[in-house]
């Protein structure tokens, strides 16, 4: 472990920054070009500090009975804070990270290594190109948090990439994304159509104000072939310090309404947030 001061490095694909959090010993933020990207405790891996990853969180505890190992795959590396959080609560799951800066990966692996006993691969590569050489029926969950700057790339939107996730996930496997958009939600409510072109179950979670078109936000989006335990996520999410809302079936039908399916050729990427949105003082 490297001393707690403050290191930048030019990456791949931008200026990456991790800074030692003052109040927690061996806690660190890293930023990308000035935005958030991933808090990690190397203390605590269970500690899970932004909004949107304690709701990815609550997902991944109740998609399986607790403790069970899994077999996850993570497109979008940033600071290894789910892959730990993974090995932490569910010891001897086999998880792969895809993450298209390899210097990134190289700073975090330098900086905040992973526990030994963790069994974890760092793929440095597009994650649409590594899902389709990906094993078929190979993952039990495959975890989308994939960001080009402040936006999720335009080719991880459509119903091709849809169809690649679908084919890697085991047929009790779940989808996990976040995604930023604020109201009228015209790219998420095509996301929820375009992932039910492969899925049977979706589930939605959002900050109320974010729903009530307040303010530009992270929603997370959940996808699987079978039920998905909505009571037990709606528990978790309404007991957070930011408490979230939980949104399926004839609500979440609603919402999508007449958005329609992606197409390669039409995909876009998410929108791009306001100023501030996503900054840090």
């Amino acid at each position: 472990m490297k001393d707690s001061i403050p290191v930048t490095r030019t990456t791949d694909h931008g200026t990456a920054k991790l800074m030692p959090d003052i109040d927690r010993e061996r806690a660190w933020l890293l930023t990308v070009d000035g935005a958030p990207q991933s808090y990690v405790d190397l203390d605590d891996p269970a500690h899970l500090e932004f909004e949107y990853t304690r709701r990815l969180g609550h997902v991944l505890d109740v998609v399986a009975e607790p403790g069970r190992a899994l077999d996850v795959v993570h497109l979008g590396g940033g600071a290894l804070t789910l892959p730990r959080y993974v090995a932490g609560t569910r010891p001897g799951s086999r998880q792969d990270v895809v993450e298209a800066d390899r210097g990134l990966l190289e700073l975090v692996s330098e900086h905040l290594p992973l526990p030994d006993s963790a069994n974890i691969a760092l793929h440095a590569a597009d994650a649409r190109v590594w899902l389709e050489g990906a094993p078929a029926a190979s993952a039990d969950v495959l975890v989308a948090d994939v960001f080009s700057g402040s936006r999720v790339p335009a080719h991880l939107t459509s119903v091709a990439y849809v169809r690649e996730a679908a084919r890697v996930l085991r047929g009790s496997g779940v989808y996990l994304a976040n995604l930023p958009d604020a109201a009228p939600f015209a790219f998420l409510r095509s996301q929820l159509a375009t992932l039910a072109t492969a899925f049977e179950e979706l589930v939605l979670i959002a900050e109320p104000g974010v729903l009530r078109g307040r303010r530009f936000g992270n929603a997370v989006l959940v996808a699987g072939h079978q039920p998905i335990d909505v009571a037990a996520l709606a528990r978790l999410t309404a007991a957070d310090v930011f408490p979230a809302r939980v949104e399926h079936g004839t609500g979440l039908r609603k919402f999508i309404g007449g958005a329609r399916a992606v197409r390669d050729e039409d995909a876009v990427p998410s929108p791009e947030p306001p100023d501030g949105a996503f900054g840090i003082g």
